[in-house]
């Protein structure tokens, strides 16, 4: 997909609030709403500290163009997230977007395959909305380190998402966790090999730790199956101009993933 102008909007919280261990929901109101594309991020200006300069980047689980509305999941990780977690409905702030290139939808008919892990769940569950606006069919696999890390509400809202699905096959929704206290005892590439094992894919999208990533690229290569990878970096700016968020690639050099991401062609990318 093309990438749309970065501009700065002004936002306001409507709700922020604890939904799972260290994982927050953020819905805010805010233009960059009409604009903001599947799997594209944003950059969040956090008030409460003069000296942290950076933004927080944050992708989206959901945006609703005629409510202007925008939600968000988030793991509390540090004092930026931390100070994040203390904003509450009505405060204000800024946020810098819409950032980067988002999924694409695929060209060859056929179901799809999505592999969230972690917070990687948010573009991979708008991604699931963009297929079933599309009337693709498509299965998840979604995993975490226990049940108490899962997002339950997002698991749901996958497994009842009306797709009008072009394929007749009933949706499969296969949770992992890495102890085996929730569903499938195991890794997400667990999960995408036993329903490799029953189903056909044209194309999979995966979102989470980059070590996991690689497997779950190394899996689809194996089953000739298109994969678009949504890389996570450490992005200072999100518009290119601090050159930190370098992604290796396998015909040499580097790109931004800020820019030329941070949906991936997984087989451009040198895990």
């Amino acid at each position: 997909m093309e990438t749309g102008p970065v501009t700065q909007y002004d936002f306001t919280v409507m709700r922020n609030e604890p939904v799972a261990q260290g994982i927050w929901r953020l819905v805010i109101t805010s233009e960059v709403a009409r604009t903001i594309e599947p799997g594209q991020f944003m950059n969040l200006r956090v008030p409460g500290d003069g000296a942290h300069i950076l933004r927080i980047p944050l992708s989206f689980k959901r945006a609703d163009a005629k409510a202007e509305t925008v939600e968000l999941l988030y793991a509390v990780v540090g004092e930026g997230t931390e100070r994040l977690a203390k904003m509450r409905a009505g405060d204000t702030s800024t946020l810098v977007g819409p950032c980067g290139r988002g999924w694409w939808l695929p060209k060859a008919e056929g179901r799809a395959l999505l592999v969230a892990g972690g917070i990687g769940l948010p573009p991979i569950f708008a991604a699931a909305r963009q297929l079933a606006e599309a009337g693709v069919g498509f299965d998840v696999v979604v995993g975490n380190h226990t049940a108490e890390r899962h997002l339950m509400q997002e698991i749901d809202e996958l497994r009842s998402l009306s797709a009008g699905e072009v394929c007749d096959c009933e949706r499969r929704v296969v949770v992992c966790t890495d102890d085996g206290t929730l569903g499938l005892d195991g890794f997400t590439t667990d999960g995408m090999a036993s329903l490799l094992a029953e189903r056909s894919y044209a194309q999979v999208y995966t979102c989470g730790p980059t070590v996991m990533m690689a497997g779950i690229s190394k899996l689809a290569r194996e089953h000739g199956i298109a994969c678009q990878a949504s890389m996570e970096r450490m992005m200072g700016c999100g518009f290119g101009a601090c050159s930190c968020c370098n992604v290796a690639l396998v015909a040499g050099g580097y790109a931004l993933c800020c820019q030329d991401g941070p949906v991936f062609d997984a087989e451009e990318v040198a895990w």
